[in-house]
């Protein structure tokens, strides 16, 4: 059986994520409404890219573990490591994300440690 198209735009946008390749915005929606754990809601794709450009010196590493997807949603199971060299931490997610014409258009992650990623991002964004 082959993948849902919804969870191969997932795997593959993470893929070039962690590649540092910019075409990995290609799938989120110029309008996308970008709920982020512990921070507040980031709205349009330029928001977002603004919003990664502050983390200088954060290195961050994904794991995708499982993708679940159907027509209009995608769930990712996701391990992070953030390293901003003074320090790191690792954290699994639920990313939730609405796909509409192939393109991400709202995403949310629940995460298992809410406060650290916020006390960690929030203490790292320029």
């Amino acid at each position: 059986m082959s993948e849902h198209p919804n969870a191969t735009l997932y795997r593959e946008a993470m893929e070039r994520f962690m590649a540092g390749d910019e075409s990995a915005a290609d799938a989120i929606a110029d309008d996308v409404v970008w709920h982020q754990i512990g921070a507040e809601t980031l709205h349009g794709k330029q928001a977002l890219l603004e919003s990664m450009a502050g983390l200088e010196g954060v290195e961050l590493t994904v794991d995708v573990h499982d993708v679940v997807a159907n027509d209009d949603h995608v769930v990712g199971l996701v391990t992070a490591t953030v390293d901003a060299g003074n320090g790191s931490f690792t954290y699994r997610t639920a990313e939730i994300a609405h796909v509409q014409d192939g393109k991400i258009t709202e995403r949310w992650a629940f995460s298992d440690d809410t406060q650290a990623i916020a006390d960690f991002f929030a203490a790292h964004s320029g």
